[in-house]
């Protein structure tokens, strides 16, 4: 389902640059059906565990390497044909990360941070008052 805030709604906002980066149209919402809004409830409240979190850990060491891999490196497709060349573009892959990491460190370089949606931002910001019919 989708909910579309009007235009005009939108424009009067004083909070309207933590909500929306359009300029023409208003805040567009993106509801789940109610099953799958439910499952996704469920999920997170067994997320909040702490036998799923010292589980999840052993997954997390890796989903950062992953991820830099992924993006950093160009690991989502293979340059090469074969197994075997695919094999040693891996390995090289894993050897430049490895040479990467080992600059951060020695030149105190900060690790990342996770990026939060703006939605996130919005959702932890003070709360702003607003004026209808001004």
């Amino acid at each position: 389902m989708e909910i579309v805030f009007a235009t005009e709604t939108c424009a009067a906002c004083s909070a309207r640059q933590d909500c929306t980066r359009s300029q023409t149209t208003g805040r567009v919402l993106h509801l789940r059906p109610q099953a799958a809004h439910e499952a996704l409830q469920a999920q997170r409240h067994v997320e909040q565990a702490p036998e799923f979190r010292q589980q999840y850990a052993l997954r997390s060491g890796i989903e950062g390497t992953l991820s830099q891999g992924v993006r950093g490196m160009g690991m989502r497709r293979s340059r090469y044909d074969g197994l075997a060349r695919t094999h040693v573009q891996h390995v090289l892959t894993a050897v430049a990360i490895n040479l990467v990491r080992i600059d951060a460190v020695l030149t105190h370089h900060p690790r990342g941070t996770t990026r939060r949606s703006p939605f996130a931002q919005l959702a932890s910001a003070p709360a702003v008052p607003v004026q209808l019919g001004a």
